[in-house]
C-alpha cells in the first residue's frame, strides 16, 4: 500500500471513516488523497439555492484544516448537490470518480459501505466499485468500505449490515481523527452524539476489543487483488497489504 484513494460523500466523513488510520499510513509514508463527493451542508435549507455560499467556502476551509491534521496530501471537492446524489445520473458520478482515478492511479481505495442510511454514501460505493470494474488495464488492487457513524449505525433496514473484517490498529493515531472533527464547526457535536469525540473514542476501543487492540478502526474488504511475483523461475504469490 503505498498510493491510496478516499472517496466520501461529504466533508468530515473523510475523518469519520478512517482518519486514526490516514493519519498511521501517512506517519508509515503512504500517499494518501482525498475526494470529497458532495457538498454537505446545503441539504439542511429547504431548497438548495437558499443556502449560503459562504457556508459552504467555510466548510472547505475547515475541511482543509482537518486534511492537515489527519495527514491528507490533498483534499478536493466535486461540489455535487448534497444529500441529492440519487437525483443525478449514476454514469455521471461513476465518471467523476474514474477521472480521479485515472488522474492519481490508487493502489488502494477507502470509500463508503453500501448499506449505509444515507444515499450519498450508498451512490459514492457503487459508482466507485463500477469505475474499478477489473478489465483491461487497471491498479486498484483492494477497496475498503469504512462505517461511517451517524449513518452506518442507523439503517435499520438490516439489508446490508456493516460486517467488517478488517482492522486497522490506531491506538496511537485515533486521535489526529478527533483534533481533526474538531476543526468542522458545523458538523463536530456533542455526546451522545456518534459524531462526539467521546463517542468516536468508544466507538475506537470497541472496534480495538474485538481483535486485542487498545484503538482501532474497522472496515470491509470489498476486494483484493494478489499479484504474483517470480523469483528463480517460481512463481510466488504474494499480499502486499500492510495492517
Amino acid at each position: 500500500m503505498k498510493n491510496v484513494l478516499v472517496f466520501a460523500a461529504h466533508p468530515d466523513d473523510e475523518l469519520l471513516g478512517l482518519g486514526g488510520t490516514v493519519r498511521r499510513l501517512v506517519d508509515e509514508g503512504v500517499i494518501v488523497r482525498a475526494v470529497i463527493m458532495a457538498e454537505g451542508i446545503t441539504s439542511r435549507a429547504d431548497k438548495r439555492d437558499e443556502a449560503v455560499h459562504t457556508d459552504l467556502i467555510e466548510l472547505q476551509k475547515d475541511a482543509r484544516m482537518a486534511a492537515q491534521i489527519v495527514g491528507y496530501s490533498s483534499i478536493e471537492f466535486c461540489g455535487l448537490a448534497d444529500n441529492r446524489m440519487d437525483g443525478m445520473e449514476l454514469l455521471d458520478i461513476i465518471k467523476l470518480v474514474s477521472h480521479y482515478i485515472e488522474k492519481y492511479n490508487p493502489d488502494t481505495i477507502f470509500t463508503h459501505h453500501h448499506g449505509d442510511l444515507n444515499i450519498d454514501h450508498r451512490q459514492t460505493c457503487e459508482a466507485v466499485l463500477t469505475s474499478c470494474r477489473p478489465v483491461g488495464k487497471y491498479n486498484v488492487k483492494r477497496i475498503y468500505a469504512f462505517e461511517t457513524p451517524s449513518s452506518s449505525e442507523w439503517n435499520f433496514n438490516y439489508s446490508e449490515p456493516f460486517h467488517p473484517n478488517v482492522y486497522f490498529d490506531v491506538t496511537d493515531t485515533l486521535e489526529a481523527k478527533v483534533r481533526g472533527m474538531e476543526c468542522y464547526r458545523t458538523e463536530r457535536t456533542e455526546y451522545p452524539h456518534p459524531r462526539s469525540a467521546q463517542a468516536l473514542r468508544s466507538l475506537g476501543r470497541l472496534r480495538g476489543s474485538c481483535v486485542g487492540y487498545g484503538m482501532s478502526e474497522a472496515f470491509m474488504l470489498l476486494r483484493e487483488c494478489v499479484d504474483k511475483s517470480i523469483r528463480g523461475g517460481v512463481s510466488i504469490e504474494k499480499n502486499k497489504s500492510v495492517l
